[in-house]
């Protein structure tokens, strides 16, 4: 009979889990709570993609998850002579969202005040994702205040808040919403 894949080893069962490259730390540590932010803001990232029909979003947003992937790679490592080869994330993969940002925002009338999230079950995972990205990315500037963070990482995420946000605009454009603007005055 063929093994299966060891997905549960029990040696987290106390609280600690290993970083790529072996060491072991708690499941609190910064680093851990940086790649497990990206970690669920890629399942959130897959939730949005799995609610929208348009092929060329869906095709960005499986580019931004596998950019996701590599950043949480990357994040998990803590050594210097790793033993694997570590994706690259950097000044292209940030291009590439603001490229897509400013293809959206073409097509979008301009904002003229803040707006309340909802109306369409995408245009909410949209927001979803968008404010979990802003706290991933204080989870990986929190990391950056103790080991080194490459700075690229940190504008992906940075820009990725913006891409969302400007997404969900795109999307109850698509659908044809309009989004609620937020009354001060209420």
């Amino acid at each position: 009979m063929a093994k299966k894949s060891d997905i549960y080893t029990r040696k987290g069962d106390k609280g600690e889990t290993s970083l790529l490259g072996g060491k072991r730390v708690p499941k609190f540590h910064p680093r851990i709570r940086a790649y497990g932010s990206v970690d669920e803001l890629m399942a959130q990232t897959a939730m949005l993609r799995d609610l929208l029909e348009d092929a060329s979003l869906r095709a960005d947003l499986l580019e931004i998850l596998y950019i996701q992937m590599a950043t949480a790679s990357v994040l998990a490592a803590d050594c210097e002579d790793c033993p694997v080869m570590l994706p690259e994330v950097g000044a292209a993969q940030v291009r590439f969202l603001e490229n897509r940002i400013d293809q959206m925002d073409a097509s979008l009338k301009p904002l003229t005040s803040f707006l309340i999230p909802g109306g369409h079950p995408a245009v909410s995972q949209a927001h979803i994702a968008r404010t979990v990205c802003r706290r991933t990315e204080r989870e990986i500037l929190e990391l950056a205040r103790e080991a080194s963070v490459d700075e690229e990482i940190l504008r992906f995420y940075n820009r990725l808040s913006d891409y969302f946000f400007v997404l969900s605009r795109k999307i109850a454009h698509l659908v044809g919403i309009e989004q609620k603007p937020w009354d001060p005055k209420l």
